[in-house]
């Protein structure tokens, strides 16, 4: 699963993706910097999994990961070829769903590609170049459809719906801001709408603005803007987070008490990008490993144990789980099974988030 990190250029996107993945994306004062995606590959930071280890005391410590790719910045008429506009739209075709940094804090010596700081007009010229894509896209699929309609009436529910897409991107508003019935998604899932992808939004602001980021006017008008997308915003502070993402754990703490959060930003960010994707963790816990498993949320016991292995699925019989809240509770799965904690599940069971689970399987 792939995020891909978007943004005009100059808004501190490889800088955050930099301190994200503590990979060394080059980052500059000057536009397309970034012309090849980076990517990144990041664990999701879980305090389970750090109460379990404490617990268990195993060999190795496995975190579930997630994939980050930072997108060349994107300018005006990227839709049409200018900048790096085609490579910029390639690229983010082939992420599942979208960060997008916005620059919130004003600094003379950092250029602003449009001259003056202005959030909601940043998010407006990446959106709608998304859009007139998406536009694109349409009329492609509409003329296809079209032609046939004629042998087959059922392709009519098709074009009323494209039809309705495409109304709504002709108003400037994101396909994400629509509502689907199962069917319709279904008949969506390989049109691949850039507005389509769920998006999180970022508000960059200065180290002055983070500790009254929330009430922070241009704040206000990002988190307006994605109120209207069903999306979140995080503000944080870039230029902090890469401080934060050089330093050993003690010193990062210290920072962290110092600048009065309970965790760095970047930790949200992931979490919440993590859980953007429709993403949850089942564990596995014992002195060989603990671990986090990413399945799809509404996943199914047989098809979790599958991420184990395929023979766990193929001979799954049962699903032996305790909640991570019952088992720190209790501090032992011994206790856990005294008290009648530990359930006995089958097929038909749908995972939750934070199970610790023993699949029981014959091969």
């Amino acid at each position: 699963m792939k995020i891909g990190i978007v943004g005009l250029p100059n808004v501190g996107k490889s800088t955050m993706f930099n301190a994200i993945t503590k990979a060394g994306a080059e980052c500059a004062n000057y536009p397309f910097c970034t012309i090849e995606p980076n990517i990144g590959v990041v664990p999701v930071p879980d305090e389970r999994l750090d109460r379990l280890t404490e617990l268990y005391h195993p060999e190795k410590t496995t975190h579930a990961i997630i994939e980050f790719v930072d997108i060349a910045g994107l300018v005006k008429g990227a839709s049409k070829g200018e900048g790096l506009g085609n490579k910029f739209l390639s690229h983010i075709r082939e992420v599942d769903s979208i960060v997008e940094v916005v620059r919130c804090f004003d600094d003379p010596n950092v250029v602003h590609v449009d001259g003056s700081i202005n959030p909601l007009r940043d998010i407006e010229t990446i959106n709608l170049e998304l859009i007139f894509a998406d536009i694109e896209t349409i009329e492609k699929r509409l003329d296809r459809a079209k032609k046939q309609v004629k042998a087959d009436k059922k392709v009519q529910i098709e074009i009323d719906l494209l039809e309705h897409i495409k109304q709504t991107l002709e108003a400037g508003k994101s396909a994400r801001t629509m509502e689907f019935s199962e069917e319709e998604k279904e008949l969506l899932k390989d049109t691949y709408l850039l507005t389509l992808k769920p998006i999180l939004y970022i508000a960059n602001v200065s180290e002055e603005q983070l500790e009254n980021a929330e009430n922070d006017a241009n704040v206000q008008k990002v988190k307006e803007y994605a109120k209207g997308e069903k999306a979140s915003v995080i503000p944080l502070c870039v230029k902090i987070e890469e401080e934060l993402a050089g330093l050993e754990e003690d010193d990062k703490q210290e920072m962290l008490e110092a600048l009065g959060l309970e965790e760095s930003g970047l930790d949200k960010v992931i979490k919440a990008s993590y859980d953007l994707l429709g993403l949850m963790s089942f564990l596995t816990a014992g002195e060989p490993e603990v671990r986090a498993w990413t399945i799809k949320k509404g996943t199914k016991a047989p098809v979790a144990a599958g991420k184990i292995h395929t023979d766990i699925e193929r001979g799954f019989i049962r699903a032996e789980i305790v909640s991570y809240e019952d088992l720190i509770r209790e501090g032992s799965m011994n206790v856990v099974k005294e008290k009648g904690l530990l359930r006995s599940e089958g097929k038909e069971y749908i995972m939750q988030d934070g199970d610790i689970v023993l699949f029981r399987f014959n091969v």
